[in-house]
């Protein structure tokens, strides 16, 4: 593609879109309101158009992508202000995270068809601007660019919890703010320190740099502070639940699909090349809390009543693996804590969407509310059983491979955070295959039910895929290893050399 910044195209194309849709809503609206129903579908139709135009240009960008190469390519750098510059670029692991974040965007904006029925325009708007800076987050390459997009992110996620969401939706927004932000602002203080020790934000710059060891155990939990509380890890969790049941469906999807994934990223990012010293020492604790969130989520989630609650539980546990293989410190735990996010983003997405699907005939998540649904909903039932084998773990699913690999890579650096690991596979089984069979199986005894009616055209085109590619990497987990194994090389390496 030549000197053709598709990085920023990528990245501003969302933020261009969300200023076409005022002008589309102008049009269509006359100035008046939402501009009833038919305006509101012009709007989600256009924000689906620009969605769908952004995962096109990730594609590009991915065509053009040497798998081959571990450093950073697609590099655009322009001079901003002093150490600071406005630098792009991409490698194995974020050109992953952006593929599916940009793959996500337009299935949330397709599932919010039916659900979404007032103020759209802002609605779609929110959605378009946050998918600029989730972009925004893994393909910067300059400490302060990666610290506006990272915090951006939460005014829009902000906005959808707290104006789209349930009846709690304001009590759970303010607390998922308060959360990212105060842990973000510990970051902040540590990322200037960098700048002023190393004299430059330029990520190249800093994994060159090596900073004192006493130092590095204070930006260590400088950042480790902000990512544990994204992934999120035990016991910073608390904000999750309550965001994940209040939000509207794709809410939920854009956060367990992508959010939760800036936890992980910014770990692999920057605790291990930059923080070597750090991150081995805090290896053992970091277990632990893997451990714990792994065990000790899984039991929750096995006693919640509302569907939503308990997948969000669940992704608090299978974000624990991504921890688990994080902190290995070798190849195959790496690997698998990467495939683990992408798998997860995937079937969790799958799930809610799952959930909403119900939801919106309904309009409750209470599993006491259901039973029977295969008599009366039997393509649902078998996709809803495809992602319950996935959230499992069940061979020939990705969910399989990513906590495969998590756990051995996992068993190679400690035995015991291995083996208690292994308990919350037997745990996840527990709780999803509960929940599955009093939705789904059995005799309908809920009189509402009765009329209920299975998946619609769009609700197929926004989960079809989904269970595609649970398969599809389930059983050729290497179209995903070949294209990350470069950079999950590079950062053992930077690791292995700066201790």
């Amino acid at each position: 593609m030549g000197g053709f910044p598709i990085l920023t195209v990528m990245t501003f194309l969302p933020l261009a879109g969300a200023f076409l849709v005022m002008l589309v809503r102008s049009a269509t609206a006359g100035g008046k309101g939402n501009g009833g129903a038919e305006a509101g579908k012009t709007v989600l139709l256009a924000g689906v158009i620009i969605s769908a135009a952004t995962f096109a240009a990730s594609v590009a960008a991915f065509a053009t992508f040497d798998r081959d190469q571990a450093g950073y390519q697609l590099v655009e750098q322009y001079a901003w202000y002093g150490p600071i510059s406005f630098k792009l670029g991409v490698d194995g692991l974020s050109l992953s995270l952006v593929l599916l974040t940009t793959f996500l965007t337009p299935i949330c904006l397709l599932a919010s068809w039916n659900s979404i029925e007032k103020r759209v325009t802002e609605y779609v708007i929110a959605f378009l601007v946050l998918e600029t800076f989730m972009i925004g987050v893994f393909v910067s390459l300059d400490l302060v660019l990666f610290y506006i997009f990272f915090e951006a992110g939460l005014i829009p996620m902000f906005l959808i919890v707290g104006i789209w969401g349930g009846k709690d939706r304001v009590y759970a927004a303010f607390k998922f703010f308060l959360y990212t932000l105060i842990g973000s602002l510990l970051m902040l203080v540590a990322m200037v320190y960098m700048i002023i020790a190393a004299g430059s934000a330029d990520f190249e710059v800093l994994e060159k740099f090596t900073f004192d060891p006493g130092v590095q155990t204070w930006l260590w939990l400088a950042f480790g502070a902000s990512f544990a509380v994204k992934l999120p890890m035990w016991p910073v969790h608390t904000w999750l639940p309550d965001a994940h049941v209040q939000a509207p469906t794709a809410g939920s999807v854009i956060l367990a699909g992508v959010l939760l994934k800036m936890g992980g990223y910014g770990f692999l990012r920057f605790s291990l090349p930059m923080f070597p010293d750090a991150s081995a020492y805090f290896q053992p604790a970091m277990f632990a809390l893997a451990v714990i969130a792994i065990v000790y989520t899984s039991l929750v989630a096995w006693r919640q009543t509302d569907m939503k609650k308990l997948i969000a539980y669940s992704s608090v546990a299978h974000m624990g693996f991504v921890t688990l293989g994080i902190f290995s410190f070798n190849e195959t735990g790496v690997q698998g804590a990467i495939f683990q996010m992408l798998s997860h983003g995937i079937i969790a997405s799958a799930l809610f969407l799952i959930v909403g699907v119900v939801y919106d005939r309904m309009h409750t998540r209470e599993i006491a509310s259901y039973g029977g649904l295969v008599n009366r909903m039997p393509i649902y039932a078998s996709f809803f059983m495809l992602f319950t084998m996935g959230n499992v773990g069940l061979p020939g699913t990705s969910g399989f491979v990513g906590e495969l690999l998590t756990m051995v890579g996992g068993f190679q650096a400690a035995t015991w955070a291995a083996a208690g690991a292994a308990l919350g596979v037997i745990f996840s089984a527990v709780y999803m295959l509960t929940l599955y069979r009093r939705t789904v199986f059995g005799e309908i005894t809920n009189p509402a039910l009765a009329g209920i009616k299975d998946m619609n055209l769009i609700e197929w085109v926004c989960i079809a895929p989904l269970a595609a590619l649970t398969l599809l990497f389930g059983f050729a987990p290497n179209l995903i290893f070949n294209f990350t194994d470069s950079s999950t090389l590079r950062i053992l390496s930077m690791m292995a050399g700066g201790q």
